[in-house]
């Protein structure tokens, strides 16, 4: 068979894969799925264990072991996603060989494997971004010194090394093309709506509001603010109840500071399937926060907007710059200000005011039209097809 005829390959180096329930691993079993549907042949090395297996659309994963190293908080994540990008290059030279490679970041690690990869193999290298890196690593103090330092050429060296560069946001795509990186392309986040149902409308009494947020509690989000709103609310507008449901870093934290406080929260498990639906259906309004010190998030916005914003449920924004444009184009949401006392105002308006949260299916429509999953998907493909020549 001519190198002509033969199907196009693609080897994704990643830091989450299917079946994980993960954004990354959401976004790219999306795109691993158009991938197939259009001719393509794809090999994926990611954590989850040691022998090869086929993915749920036929692409083979080469699995490097896990470690539970992620356990050890940051420095351990840190270490779990060295050891990975270690053993993915021999992985991933076992591989057939690729047209194209992708490495997907926040993992800063995966880059090395890509880099590598690309050059052993002769082959371009797209370079996905997930998050504002480094920026990010600095603003959280992330490997400061010597180890911080070389991560950065690592990173840096590797955007610029890449045929292409993937951004989820126009915001950090034009940051780093005033770095220098030659060809940037945004393809954002988003969600497939056939997976995801409308909840169901939820009639309340004025005074009365059930606030709710669902995702990761790590430190980027900020979430002491909803614990503190919560706890004087309590005492204002005792009909506003609020809830947080996942796990993270921060989860010890939170629920320290909320037995500080007298338990004014509720603070839950991560929860998955049918549950989140019904999470989504108790609720009033749904919060999307980041943390508002840290300027890179002025060019991030969470893959968890785009479902709070399909369930049909107002969504409360406790985010700035183009996550918070992202919510005013959607409509059904307001974009508050950044302290405690800015959200407890927010969230006594909207308990005295019953129809403030009654949205209707405005956001839906919106992403239905600008952030459906299999669309961004399958123009993913396009472009990776032409930087792969095929």
């Amino acid at each position: 068979m001519t190198t002509e005829s033969r199907r196009p390959r693609l080897l994704l180096v990643s830091h989450s894969y299917r079946p994980e329930r993960t954004p990354p691993a959401r976004r790219w079993g999306a795109v691993v799925a158009a991938l197939r549907s259009a001719g393509w042949d794809v090999d994926v090395v990611a954590p989850g264990g040691v022998r090869p297996f086929a993915g749920p659309d036929g692409e083979r994963v080469l699995p490097t072991p896990r470690l539970p190293l992620g356990e050890a908080g940051r420095n351990g994540r840190f270490a779990e996603a060295v050891v990975h990008a270690l053993l993915a290059v021999p992985r991933g030279m076992a591989t057939r060989r690729p047209d194209v490679v992708v490495a997907t970041v926040p993992a800063l690690p995966v880059v090395v494997p890509g880099v590598v990869l690309s050059r052993l193999w002769r082959r371009p290298l797209v370079l996905e971004m997930r998050d504002a890196w480094p920026d990010l690593a600095h603003e959280a103090g992330v490997h400061q010194g010597l180890l911080g330092a070389a991560m950065e050429r690592v990173v840096t060296g590797g955007q610029r090394a890449a045929r292409l560069v993937v951004t989820v946001t126009d915001g950090f795509a034009e940051t780093l093309r005033g770095r220098g990186v030659r060809v940037v392309r945004t393809l954002g986040n988003g969600v497939d709506l056939a997976r995801l149902a409308v909840a169901p409308r939820r009639e309340r009494a004025a005074g009365e509001l059930h606030v709710l947020y669902l995702g990761n509690m790590g430190e980027s989000q900020g979430l002491e603010r909803l614990i503190d709103a919560a706890a004087t609310l309590r005492r204002t507008r005792p009909g506003v109840r609020v809830r947080l449901v996942g796990e993270g870093t921060r989860r010890p934290a939170l629920e320290a500071r909320n037995a500080e406080l007298g338990s004014p929260a509720e603070i839950l498990g991560p929860v998955h399937g049918a549950a989140v639906a019904e999470q989504y259906a108790w609720a009033d309004t749904l919060v999307v926060a980041l943390r508002p010190d840290w300027p890179s998030f002025r060019h991030t916005v969470p893959s968890k907007t785009y479902e709070v914003l399909a369930v049909g449920r107002h969504v409360t924004g406790l985010v700035t710059g183009e996550a918070a444009r992202t919510l005013e184009a959607a409509g059904g949401a307001d974009v508050i200000g950044p302290d405690v006392d800015d959200l407890v105002r927010h969230l006594t308006a909207l308990a005295d005011d019953p129809h403030r949260t009654d949205v209707g299916a405005g956001g839906r429509d919106w992403v239905r039209r600008h952030a459906d999953l299999p669309a961004v998907a399958r123009r993913y493909e396009r472009v990776l097809r032409r930087v792969a020549g095929r």
